[in-house]
């Protein structure tokens, strides 16, 4: 059987289905050799009742040089005696083309046993090319993937509205030379049920390798209601320390297999049901509201157009000095912009996880009113300044503790008010994760929203601004050459 047909017989087999990381965070030294084999064996031999896959962890082997090579070679001839076909994910992420691609799929497939691999698309089908050659043997590339920085470049909104994890997928399944048979699957966050959803709906028999379950916060219930496929099979979810590093390892594997099979069941049971987070099916339909590249254009240069971006001597809220300053409050003057803005927000949106959209008084309401509207999703917001009449709210609109919310404002700079927002929502019970922005000034604003926990999108950048004006004839090239130096230096 080839490594798919295998996986799909173990899952059905085994229930789950579950894929257990072995990752041995052993310092190299003496006894390297030893130390490794002994944590390997320890997590197959517990796991192996309840997994239908194993996934080790090249990086951590590697380290040990020959000693780790060695160890590695054992464990997987450990999991091929309990049984020969046992589906093992080698997880290396290598990329690269021509004779390199070629050595590292000998070094990694040209080996025993029941194989797949975990590879980068960013060089193209010929990186993917030597592994898919080989008859039987299984590839997961990357498409998103689980770090909180992933989404800058991940999330990035292409001209047609796609976002760019959705096209690597749709590139990445075109490469397999036999779809009736496939070869191909995909490594999709699985502590991002709104992801696994969009990518669901566009590949609906994909399978998807979804690690960033248990330790990294993601959920087994949510990952399998938002990725799963019609029969409830589809979403191998990949567990690491907090199966493997358990107390009890075997317990916890069969404890999380448990919760994959109820999981399926409950989807099975309910075909139509949704995940709690709402957005999570609604980011199906929501890249249809997604700008066009003259739709896009429109809003930058309207922005030139209405006064919104002016050039100068400013002092920002923060108390720095500015030679630019964005005023997105005068995009309410134009319904033609608010409305353009409101699509804007929602091609954020479709991938972003959230009960409630939460806008920042008192500049971005009006932006998310106008985003709720292109969305769908109920709007609320937080009160930055307690009022002292009526029922005393902090958070206005219709709400439960334990909702989700994403914040929205009009742009960032740094991260202040939206840590006060964020801080009003979460003292109410309410799960703040994400910030979505019409405009991103510059680095400092992201640094204080991943120190905050708090992941941001933002639609464009001062780039994409200057770039907008510069062709527009807005600006002249001393003048964006001055702002660029400014963002660069901020």
């Amino acid at each position: 059987m080839s490594f798919f047909e295998s996986l799909e017989a173990a899952a059905r087999a085994k229930g789950g289905p579950l894929c257990v990381g072995i990752d041995p965070r052993i310092e190299p030294g003496d006894g390297s050799f030893g130390k490794l084999v002994d944590y390997g064996k320890r997590v197959v031999d517990a796991c192996a009742p309840a997994a239908v896959a194993f996934k080790p962890q090249l990086a951590f082997f590697e380290c040990h040089g020959a000693a780790g090579i060695e160890a590695l070679d054992t464990i997987l001839a450990h999991i091929r005696s309990i049984d020969p076909d046992f589906p093992i994910i080698l997880d290396a992420k290598r990329g690269d083309i021509g004779s390199t691609a070629e050595a590292y799929a000998q070094a990694l497939l040209d080996r025993p046993g029941n194989l797949a691999v975990t590879l980068s698309p960013y060089l193209g089908k010929e990186s993917a090319d030597p592994f898919l050659e080989r008859s039987g043997r299984g590839v997961f590339l990357l498409c998103r993937t689980t770090n909180p920085g992933a989404g800058r470049l991940q999330e990035r909104i292409l001209d047609d509205g796609t976002p760019l994890y959705l096209a690597f997928a749709d590139e990445i399944l075109s490469w397999d030379p036999d779809p009736s048979s496939p070869s191909i699957g995909l490594v999709v966050a699985g502590n991002d049920p709104a992801v696994l959803a969009s990518v669901r709906h566009r590949h609906p028999d994909t399978w998807f390798l979804a690690p960033g379950i248990g330790a990294q916060g993601g959920n087994a219930d949510e990952a399998i209601a938002a990725g799963a496929r019609s029969d409830g099979f589809g979403v191998l979810v990949s567990a690491s320390r907090s199966v493997a590093d358990a107390g009890d390892a075997a317990e916890a594997a069969h404890e999380l297999r448990d919760a994959l099979d109820s999981a399926r069941e409950a989807k099975l049971s309910s075909p139509m049901s949704a995940p709690k987070s709402k957005s999570a099916v609604r980011g199906w339909s929501l890249s249809r509201a997604a700008l066009n590249p003259d739709e896009r254009r429109e809003l930058l240069e309207g922005l030139f157009r209405i006064g919104a971006f002016r050039t100068g001597d400013f002092t920002l809220k923060s108390g720095k000095l500015s030679p630019f300053y964005v005023d997105l409050r005068r995009i309410g003057a134009d319904t033609r912009l608010l409305s353009l803005s409101g699509r804007a927000y929602a091609e954020l949106l479709a991938v972003v996880r959230a009960d409630h959209i939460a806008g920042i008084p008192v500049a971005a309401l009006p932006l998310a009113t106008a985003a709720a509207l292109s969305t769908g999703m109920s709007l609320i917001y937080p009160r930055l300044e307690k009022k002292a009449h009526g029922s005393g709210a902090r958070v206005e609109g219709v709400w439960e503790p334990g909702d989700t919310a994403v914040l929205l404002d009009d742009l960032i700079t740094t991260g202040g008010s939206k840590r006060e927002a964020a801080g009003v929502l979460q003292e109410a019970g309410i799960i703040v994760e994400d910030l979505v922005v019409l405009i991103e000034r510059g680095e400092e604003g992201r640094r204080d929203m991943t120190r905050a926990g708090i992941r941001l999108h933002a639609w464009a950048l001062i780039e994409d601004l200057l770039e907008a004006g510069l062709k527009a004839g807005f600006l002249d090239e001393n003048m964006a050459r001055k702002v660029r130096e400014y963002v660069r230096e901020g």
